[in-house]
C-alpha cells in the first residue's frame, strides 16, 4: 500500500476520534452544561447530520479541486471549530460546531477515499479502503478511550483540544505529501457519477449500510451510561469499554478488509445474522460486568467488519462514480449514525431505561437480515434485480 495512505489514515484517526469520543463525554456535558443526558448524546446525531449533508455537497464541490488544497482546507477547518468548540460555554454553539465538523470532515473523507481508491489497483481497492478506514476504528481503541480518560480527568473540553492537537501532525504531512495537482479530476462529471449512484444494487448496498450503523449507533451512544447506570461500574471503567469496542472494531475492519473485496459472500451474511442476536444479548446481560465487555468486543467486531464491506460494496458496484461514490457511502452509514441514536432517545426517554438502547440496535439489525433474505427470495425468483453475490465455493 502507498505509504500517503497512511497519512490519510493518520487524520481520519484524528476524525474518527472527535466522531466517537461523545459516547464517553456525555455524562461530564450534561453536568458542565446543564443539559439532560439525551441532549448531550444528540451531539452524536449533531455530527451526523452534518455528514449526511456535507458529504455529497463537498465530494461534488471538491470534485475539481486540487487534492492537495482540498485535504489540507478541510483538515484546518476541523482545527479551528474543535478550538472554538473547546471554548463554548453554549450548548447550541456546541451543537453547531460538531455539524460543521462533521461537514468538513465529510469533505476530507469524500477525497481521502477517490485518492485512496487511485493510488491502489483495481484487485486491491478494498484493502485500501480498510487502511483508510483503520484510521476510523484505531480512534475507538486508542483515541475515543484516550478522550474519555481526559474527560474524567480535566474535564470535557480538553478532549477538544487533544483532536485540535492530533490535527496538526496530520495536516504537515498533508501539505507535504498529497498530490498538488487535480490530476484525473478536471474530468469529473457530477451529473454521470451521480446518475452511476441510481443502480439498485449501490442503493441496496446504501440501505444495508445505514440500518447496520443505525444498530451501531443506537447503543455506542449510551455505552458510557449502560456501564455507569445499568452495569454501576466506576467512571473510569468506561474508557476501558470503549477500548473493548475499539479492538473489537480494528479486528472487524482488519479482517473484512482482507477477506473481502465489495462482494457479499457467506461470511458477511453469516456475520449479519449473528448482529441482532449479539445486541440482544448484550441488552439481556448488561448489568453484569464480564458479559458487557465481551459482548461488547463482538458486537464491534460484527458492527464494523459488516459496515467497511458494505461501504467497500459501494465502490464496488459503482466503478463510474470514483468521486461520488465514497461520499455516498458516507452519506449512508451517517444517516444510520442519526438514526439510531435518535430512535434510542426515544425509546430510553419513554422507559427510563438504557437498556432499550441495545433491543432497539436487536431491532434495526434484525430488519436488515430480514431484507437480505427477502432479496435473496427475490433474487431466487427472478423478480429483483438486486445482485447478492455469495462465492458458489463457499455456499
Amino acid at each position: 500500500m502507498p505509504v500517503f495512505l497512511y497519512v490519510l489514515a493518520l487524520a481520519v484517526f484524528a476524525q474518527g476520534t472527535s466522531e466517537f469520543m461523545l459516547s464517553g463525554l456525555v455524562p461530564g456535558i450534561a453536568r458542565d452544561l446543564s443539559v439532560s443526558v439525551g441532549a448531550a448524546a444528540s451531539l452524536t446525531s449533531a455530527y451526523a447530520i452534518g455528514m449526511i449533508v456535507g458529504a455529497p455537497v463537498m465530494a461534488a464541490l471538491s470534485a475539481r479541486w486540487p487534492r492537495r488544497r482540498a485535504l489540507a482546507g478541510f483538515l484546518a477547518a476541523f482545527v479551528v471549530v474543535h478550538v472554538i468548540g473547546a471554548v463554548t460555554t453554549d450548548f447550541a454553539v456546541l451543537f453547531g460546531t460538531r455539524v460543521v465538523a462533521a461537514i468538513v470532515n465529510a469533505g476530507f473523507l469524500a477525497v481521502a477515499m477517490s485518492v485512496a481508491t487511485a493510488l491502489a489497483p483495481g484487485e486491491r481497492r478494498g484493502r485500501a479502503t480498510a487502511v483508510l478506514l483503520s484510521g476510523v476504528t484505531l480512534s475507538c481503541v486508542a483515541g475515543v478511550p484516550a478522550g474519555a480518560l481526559l474527560g474524567d480527568w480535566s474535564g470535557w473540553r480538553s478532549a477538544f483540544w487533544a483532536v485540535a492537537a492530533l490535527c496538526l501532525p496530520a495536516l504537515a504531512l498533508v501539505f507535504r505529501q498529497a498530490p498538488a495537482d487535480a490530476a484525473g479530476r478536471a474530468e469529473v462529471s457530477v451529473r454521470r457519477e451521480a446518475g452511476a449512484l441510481r443502480s439498485r444494487r449501490v442503493r441496496w448496498a446504501m440501505v444495508l449500510a445505514a440500518v447496520v450503523n443505525g444498530a451501531t449507533f443506537a447503543t455506542f451512544a449510551y455505552l458510557a451510561v449502560i456501564a455507569t447506570d445499568i452495569a454501576h461500574l466506576p467512571a473510569a471503567a468506561v474508557p476501558a469499554l470503549l477500548a473493548a469496542f475499539g479492538v473489537g472494531a480494528f479486528v472487524g475492519v482488519t479482517t473484512a478488509g482482507r477477506t473481502a473485496d465489495g462482494e457479499l459472500g457467506r461470511g458477511l451474511l453469516l456475520a449479519l445474522c449473528v448482529l441482532p442476536v449479539g445486541w440482544a444479548v448484550l441488552a439481556a446481560t448488561s448489568a453484569h460486568t464480564a458479559p458487557l465487555f465481551v459482548v461488547t468486543i463482538v458486537q464491534g467486531a460484527l458492527s464494523f467488519g459488516i459496515g467497511s464491506t458494505l461501504v467497500a460494496r459501494v465502490m464496488h458496484v459503482a466503478p463510474q462514480a470514483p468521486s461520488l461514490g465514497g461520499s455516498f457511502a458516507t452519506v449512508a452509514l451517517n444517516a444510520g449514525a442519526f438514526l439510531g441514536p435518535l430512535v434510542a432517545g426515544v425509546a430510553t426517554g419513554a422507559t427510563g431505561d438504557y437498556r432499550d438502547a441495545a433491543w432497539v440496535s436487536t431491532a434495526l439489525a434484525a430488519t436488515a437480515v430480514a431484507a437480505v433474505a427477502v432479496s435473496r427470495a427475490g433474487v431466487a425468483r427472478g423478480e429483483v434485480e438486486v445482485e447478492v453475490e455469495v462465492e458458489e465455493a463457499g455456499y
